[in-house]
């Protein structure tokens, strides 16, 4: 059983994780616990694995209607997760809503609990089912959790299968990835993404630097998030010909490994999935971490920056005048570019689906040998 959803964090570790289990163990029977309203509802029969749809019960954060329905919302969810969880080998839970009722259900059955922490802080629901679990698996060194293994995070395929090209023929790849994007094959790539939902800050910053990057022997591929194109277009539409013609804005990139194939550098947010793949992938990057929430995409970035791989500025302070400084000089050097992406490849992790695998096998086995 693996429980988790609502988020690509959650969903893409446990689809990459569901895959190395699939092709260790042919014909091993997978469930998936999660949502009716998360990324899962789609990707997980996509992947041709069961769902079983539990209600997404969060916490009443203060007194309302919602509070006086919780308990009864709340008994009904762990009864789902008990019957989803009987007769499993083993839970494996990435957190999020889902995960907390399938953790009490595995405790109360006696069920081994592995965990997979995306975010160098961990959230609720995974600090609470560590104090049960046989294994913890955290994407990154030093998350604070009890029993916790470095397993880096499990790939999503179409990165897995990138990092396997790369390593024979990344200039190749990279070549394809630009024209998969509409690109010159020839001039370096600047990647700017906030993510599916965009980011201000860069949809703001990047497009004033436009005329520079172009100048230095760059194109800039830039996806503002949904419903975020328009302001990125007006600023492109006054650029001059020569300089908007290697300007490509777009609202999403539905093919995130093509853009990946052929950046040279990266400049975004330090989400966990972001800040994984760019270091398995040896790719530099400028992480501009969220400025509200827990300071989680902070630490993030942490071991990649302090590896050389990246830089780390503080949302409020990209400016122009610092990404004239500190990001022109950048990519116009192709030994550093080259240089930092291979610091970040010596903080990433290429083979986490295995290693989160070999803590699941070992919990399984462990149980049936009991």
């Amino acid at each position: 059983m693996l429980a988790g959803g609502g988020s690509a964090g959650h969903v893409n570790p446990l689809l990459a994780t569901a895959a190395e289990l699939q092709a260790r163990e042919p014909g091993v029977a997978l469930t998936v616990l999660g949502t009716a309203e998360g990324l899962e509802a789609d990707l997980v029969p996509a992947a041709g694995l069961e769902l079983t749809v539990i209600e997404k019960v969060p916490m009443p954060r203060r007194p309302n209607l919602d509070a006086l329905r919780f308990p009864r919302r709340w008994r009904r969810a762990i009864r789902t997760a008990r019957d989803a969880v009987g007769g499993a080998r083993a839970v494996v839970g990435f957190g999020g809503y889902v995960a907390t009722p399938a953790y009490l259900a595995a405790r109360r059955l006696g069920v081994p609990i592995v965990i997979h922490e995306q975010n160098a802080l961990p959230g609720l629901a995974n600090r609470l089912g560590a104090r049960w679990a046989e294994a913890v698996g955290v994407t990154f060194a030093g998350t604070p959790l009890p029993k916790a293994r470095w397993v880096g995070l499990p790939l999503r395929r179409p990165i897995a299968d990138l990092v396997a090209a790369r390593a024979t023929d990344a200039w190749g790849r990279a070549r394809d990835g630009a024209r998969a994007c509409g690109l010159d094959p020839d001039r370096r790539t600047v990647l700017v993404t906030g993510g599916s939902l965009g980011a201000l800050r860069l949809n703001e910053q990047i497009p004033t630097i436009a005329a520079e990057l172009v100048a230095a022997g760059a194109q800039v591929l830039h996806a503002t998030g949904r419903g975020k194109l328009e302001p990125v277009l007006a600023a492109r539409s006054a650029m001059p010909p020569d300089v908007a013609a290697h300007y490509h804005a777009v609202e999403y990139l539905t093919e995130m490994h093509e853009a990946l194939a052929c950046a040279d550098l990266m400049i975004g947010r330090a989400g966990a999935g972001t800040v994984s793949e760019l270091a398995a992938l040896g790719i530099a990057a400028v992480y501009v971490p969220l400025p509200v929430g827990n300071g989680e995409q902070r630490r993030n970035a942490t071991g990649v920056v302090e590896a050389g791989g990246g830089l780390l500025v503080e949302d409020q302070e990209l400016t122009t005048d610092w990404l004239r400084e500190r990001v022109l000089p950048l990519i116009a050097d192709s030994e550093r570019l080259r240089a930092m992406g291979q610091a970040a490849s010596s903080a990433g992790v290429r083979d986490g689906a295995a290693r989160l695998a070999d803590l699941v096998r070992e919990a399984a086995e462990g149980r049936r040998t009991r």
